[in-house]
This record gives structure tokens, C-alpha cells and sequence, in this order.
């Protein structure tokens, strides 16, 4: 957004030096993309500072400075005007704001013919008037310097009045000749003199609908478009752009001036649909207020008045079928600063209400604040806490560590998960988690994968399978140094999750052996929650803290080997034979599978399961060992089955 200089000091007269005011934009409002001077016309081009944001010693003094100021949407509803701007620095730096209001007079206005027909609740206000002997022309110096100040070509006095008034309040406003509009007779009084009725409709467009737009583009409308009408057909894209039909030109001489209030996302659609990214598209999809019509056509009726001497007003037709309410936010000082982080006083906070002219109540430390209409950002509490920090200063706040109270608030529910899963580790489950989707079940899951449509009612159908992949791939998961199960070679697992048996997610346990599988919900299976204020700390024995190591992408290898030994003889030292001549490549301990007696011998078969982690195993490779650890045993006096 372009601003001017010269022209905030028409609001704000004791506005500070340009480079300083750039500076209360940059650390209180927003960023600063540049600061260029406007050069007097005889000043060459080469005495211009190529970075436009200063002038050497002894250059000439540039006529104006112009703003690039990036307003971000949250305050797009106020700021994308000089107005705002100028109240924005007048509340800012506690400066005068001076309210040209009273200075837009116009004479009495005269009975009017005009109609306005609100058909779609997507028009919020709409506002017209007609006005007489207009003299289409070109525009005072002053207008036009303001406008190109800002990067704004001059076309007409009229159309160049609808331009000022956007750019220095932030309403945007259209105008249409009269003669060009398509007008209805009508019948009045004991002797039916007739009367020219004008009829401007507000509606959305009907499919298939078309208007050609200022410019020669011819764009073919939706149902979800809105148009600006009358009893012909469509004369202008409601918020966004103007049409051909009723254009202003040099012959014209009545005119109907219109300022509107429309639905933000509907202009918003409308013109990204047509890439038609315009001034007046712009400040309505970031929302504007409603009670700013009336100012805006004030303004201008003024300002056509004075281009236009000559002309006569009829006047205003307003529609406003649903005024914008109040609102009241009510907060206390220990609000602010407790959000803050800060030690800002009520007579502070009463300054910067003051400074911006808001109308509030105070009562000690309490405040009732009325947001202007305009401010349409100010809706709760915690937008008061942003502007007031906003205003005073962000490098106000000192940094300190809030008082927070840390201790824990005990969860009986997970306490409970918790000492089920200890009590299942130590009776030498291993914990698994299943898929949560299935086939079946009570609570469809929207857009799901085939075949994971719905919840699962139980644990147990995703655990037998769990169970059995297990039981199938036992050698492989059994790690080196650690037996499974305590020594046993059982598989022996479990799971604690959520199952929806109803629309009521509820908390299961279920774990698995060679007996079965057996679910239950967390309450059963622990006897009922733990006391909220017991420590249900469950101490196990296997419950200690051990090292995760990474399994191997390679297969494995297992062999058995059975063995005639004296019956005296204790089956550890089968085992640690094979430990110690089984290499690295042995990943778990020996597995005693099988053991009988006949005569004087005992039978002892163990299971070997050979694996690497850096390739896959060969059988000579194994073979090998297995002949070192056979070789081994034949030495000690055993006979190989």
C-alpha cells in the first residue's frame, strides 16, 4: 500500500519527519518496503538518490515521501487507506487527528426516483444517489497530484472522486451515467402524471449471464457471482469491477453514485476466479465495515461537489438490512499483564485508549472497552492484550520465567497401563501392537483403506496373529544373550490398547501363550484403577533398564545337534561348549529343546541359530563351525547322535 506523505499531514499536521515516522511504522505497526522521495520536475533524475530513501547534502528537498507500507489482512479492514494510516499514527505518538467531517457540506438535497433492490443477504449496505449536471472533465491539480503521488493515473474528475475517496478512507465507490441505465415509468397521483423510476438491483448472477467489464473484457457469470443491476441485465461485478454499459464518458451529465458493503468471500471468489485482483476487490475479501458507507458517500458527494459546481443532489437511498452491532470487551489490568509479562499501569492502558479515541469505561483497574466499527480486529480480550503490547512497545516486556506450578497430576488410567504392562513383563510376556482397522466392526472410519474400514472391536484377532507370526519366526527373534521367556522357549506375548465396541472407546488388555489368548478391560485385568492418590508403583525384578540392539536384515540359519552323554553330566556344559566354540555368528544362547535317559546315557539336543549383520550366511560357513563344535564335543568323550 502506497501512502503519501503530504497527504497523512492533511489528518496528522504534527506528524513527525518521514524517516522517523517510517521508524514507528516498522517497530509498531508494519514492515517498511521503502521510503522514496518525489523530486521536484526540474530536479534531474541523476540528483535522485538510486536507493530512494534519502538525499545528499545540498541536493534539492524532495516535494513528498512516499510509503510502501505492507499491511498484513488483520488490519487490512482499516489501514489500506490514508485515513487509517493518519488515526493510526495520531494514536500511536498521542498527535491531534483532525476529522474533516464537518468540512464535507453539500447543499439540500432534493426528492429522488431512485430505487434499490437488495435481492441476495450477500449485499450487507448498499447506498445510492443520484446527482444532476455533472460536467465531465479533467481534474483539479491537487487531485491529480495526489493520485499519481501514489502511482494512480487521473481519468476524469468524476471517476478520479471515486478513486480519492479509496485511497483516503478505504471504501471503494462506483459511479454509473443515468441516461445509460434501463429506467421503468410509473403512474402517480389523480392525474397519472408519469415519472422515470430507477431501479438498481443487487443479486447474484444467473448461470450462464454475461457483462462486459471497463477495459472490453467479456466474462460469461455464475450463480455464486454477484452483480450490480438494473432491470436490463448486470451492469457491474459487485465488488469488483465495473461494466461498459453505464460507463461514465465526457457526455455525461446525471449520475448515480453507489457505496456498497459486500460478503468478503464472495468478492474474493469472483475476482481470483477471473484474475481480477482490483483496489476495490482488494479492501472488501479482507472485510469491511458496514457503518463507514455513510462517511464514504459523504465524502463523496463533497468532493464531486467541488469538482462540480453546478450540480444538484437528490437523496440518499440506504439499505441496510442488518447494522453492524457493538461489541464490549471487558477486562482487567492483571488481565493485560498477566498475558503480557508485564507491570503496565491502568493509567497507561487509559492513555493509549485516549490517544485513540475508543470509547471505554474505567472503574479502578477494570476497563469496558467499545471498539470502533472500523476495528474490526478487536473482538475478545486477547486482542486487547495484542494491541496494548503492540502500542507500548514489544521491548517493554522483561523476561521472566512465569510461576507455574509443576507438579504432576496423576493419570490412574495410564498408571494402571503401566503396572499391567510391568506385571506381564515379569511373568515373561513380550508386549506387541496391532493394527487398530479391521474388516468389522461398530465405528466406520470415513474414507479408509479397503479392507481397514472400521475400529476394532478386540485385541485378541490382531494377537493370534500376532501370535502365530511369532511362534513361526521364534529362532529368528530370539536375540543373542537373552532367552525368551526367562529361559523358556515359549512364545509369550501381549497388548494394551483402545478397542471401540460401541461408539465408547475403551482400554483392553490381552496376551497370548501356548494355553490361548485371554482379553480383558484394563479394570479387570488390574482389580480397578489405582487409588488417584496412591503411588501403584509396581517394582519387578525384569524391570531393568536394557540397551536396544538391532536385529539383522539377513536370514538365519538354525541346526540341531543331539548328544550320548554320561548320566551324571549337567546339560550347561553342552551348552557352554557350543557358546564358545560357536563364534560371533551364534546370536542367541544354545536352546535345550530335548532330554531323555536310556541305560547310563542321557540324550541332550540343543538348537543353534547362526546370523550376520553384515551378509547373508553360506552353509560351508556353518558347516564349518558346526564341525568345530562337533569336533569339540567328540574330545570331551561324548558320542553325536
Amino acid at each position: 500500500m502506497k501512502i503519501s506523505y503530504n497527504w497523512l499531514k492533511w489528518y496528522v499536521p504534527e506528524i513527525l519527519e518521514a524517516d522517523k515516522t517510517a521508524d514507528v511504522f516498522t517497530y509498531h505497526l508494519c514492515e517498511v518496503e521503502s521510503l522514496t522521495p518525489v523530486m521536484p520536475e526540474s530536479d534531474p533524475a541523476s540528483m535522485k538518490d538510486s536507493n530512494g530513501s534519502r538525499i545528499k547534502s545540498g541536493m534539492t528537498q524532495p516535494e513528498d515521501w512516499i510509503f510502501d507500507l505492507n499491511i498484513l489482512p488483520n488490519r487490512a479492514h482499516d489501514l489500506l487507506s490514508h485515513q487509517g494510516i493518519a488515526r493510526e499514527l495520531s494514536g500511536q505518538l498521542g498527535i491531534a487527528f483532525k476529522d474533516p467531517t464537518e468540512l464535507y457540506k453539500i447543499p439540500e438535497a432534493q426528492p429522488t426516483t431512485l430505487a434499490i433492490d437488495i435481492q441476495t443477504p450477500l449485499c450487507r449496505r448498499y447506498m445510492g444517489r443520484i446527482v444532476r449536471n455533472v460536467k465531465v472533465g479533467p481534474s483539479p491539480e491537487w487531485v491529480v497530484k495526489h493520485l499519481e503521488s501514489i502511482g494512480q493515473r487521473s481519468i476524469n474528475n468524476v471517476v478520479d472522486a471515486t478513486n480519492i475517496v479509496l485511497f483516503d478512507c478505504g471504501q471503494p465507490a462506483h459511479v454509473f451515467d443515468l441516461r445509460k441505465l434501463k429506467v421503468e415509468s410509473e403512474k402517480s397521483g389523480a392525474l397519472h402524471k408519469c415519472s422515470l423510476k430507477v431501479e438498481i438491483q443487487i443479486r447474484t448472477a444467473t448461470a450462464g449471464e454475461k457483462i462486459q467489464l471497463l477495459g472490453g473484457e467479456e466474462k460469461e457469470l455464475k450463480e455464486t457471482d454477484m452483480v450490480i443491476a438494473d432491470v436490463d441485465g448486470a451492469l457491474a461485478l459487485a465488488g469488483v469491477k465495473g461494466g461498459t454499459r453505464a460507463e461514465v464518458d465526457e457526455n455525461t451529465v446525471d449520475i448515480v453514485l453507489e457505496v456498497a458493503n459486500f460478503d468478503p468471500a464472495t468478492v474474493r471468489k469472483t475476482a481470483r476466479r477471473f484474475g481480477m485482483l482490483t483496489d476495490a476487490s482488494k479492501r472488501f475479501e479482507n472485510d469491511l465495515s458496514p457503518e463507514f458507507a455513510s462517511y464514504a458517500m459523504r465524502e463523496l458527494s463533497a468532493t464531486i461537489l467541488e469538482m462540480c459546481p453546478e450540480a444538484t443532489f437528490e437523496e440518499i437511498v440506504d439499505i441496510y438490512p442488518a447494522p453492524q452491532q457493538s461489541r464490549e470487551i471487558i477486562f482487567s489490568v492483571s488481565d493485560i499483564n498477566r498475558k503480557l509479562g508485564t507491570n503496565i499501569s491502568a493509567d497507561e492502558i487509559e492513555t493509549v485508549f485516549t490517544n485513540y479515541n475508543f470509547t471505554f469505561e474505567r472503574e479502578e483497574n477494570a476497563f469496558k472497552l467499545v471498539p470502533p466499527a472500523l476495528r474490526l480486529d478487536l473482538v475478545g480480550v486477547h486482542d486487547v492484550v495484542e494491541e496494548i503490547g503492540r502500542i507500548v512497545g514489544y521491548e517493554e516486556v522483561v523476561p521472566t520465567m512465569p510461576s507455574i506450578n509443576f507438579a504432576a497430576k496423576k493419570n490412574t488410567v495410564y498408571e494402571a497401563m503401566c503396572a499391567a504392562r510391568e506385571k506381564l513383563l515379569a511373568d515373561g510376556y513380550s508386549e506387541v501392537i496391532t493394527y487398530s482397522f479391521g474388516k468389522k466392526g461398530k465405528v466406520e472410519v470415513a474414507r479408509a483403506a479397503k479392507g481397514k474400514e472400521f475400529l476394532r472391536t478386540n485385541l485378541a484377532d490382531g494377537l493370534k496373529e500376532s501370535y502365530e507370526l511369532n511362534r513361526l519366526n521364534a529362532p529368528l527373534i530370539i536375540q543373542q544373550n537373552d532367552s525368551w521367556s526367562n529361559g523358556k522357549s515359549e512364545i509369550k506375548i501381549f497388548e494394551i490398547g483402545t478397542v471401540f465396541p460401541s461408539t465408547q472407546e475403551e482400554v483392553h488388555v490381552v496376551y497370548a501363550d501356548k494355553k490361548g489368548v485371554v482379553e480383558s478391560t484394563l479394570e479387570e485385568f488390574s482389580g480397578g484403577l489405582p487409588p488417584e492418590n496412591s503411588s501403584s508403583e509396581l517394582k519387578v525384578e525384569s524391570a531393568k533398564s536394557k540397551v536396544f540392539a538391532p536385529w539383522s536384515n539377513y536370514p538365519f540359519i538354525s541346526r540341531d545337534i543331539a548328544v550320548w552323554v554320561p548320566v551324571d553330566t549337567d546339560p550347561n556344559e553342552l551348552v557352554s561348549l557350543c557358546k564358545e566354540k560357536g563364534t560371533a555368528l551364534l546370536i542367541r544362547e544354545p536352546q535345550l529343546f530335548d532330554q531323555f535317559t536310556k541305560g547310563d546315557k542321557t540324550s541332550l539336543a540343543v538348537r543353534l541359530v547362526f546370523q550376520s549383520m553384515e551378509r547373508t550366511l553360506t552353509d560351508a560357513e556353518v558347516t564349518e563351525i558346526i564341525t568345530t563344535i562337533s569336533s569339540a564335543i567328540t574330545a570331551k568323550g561324548w558320542e553325536i547322535r
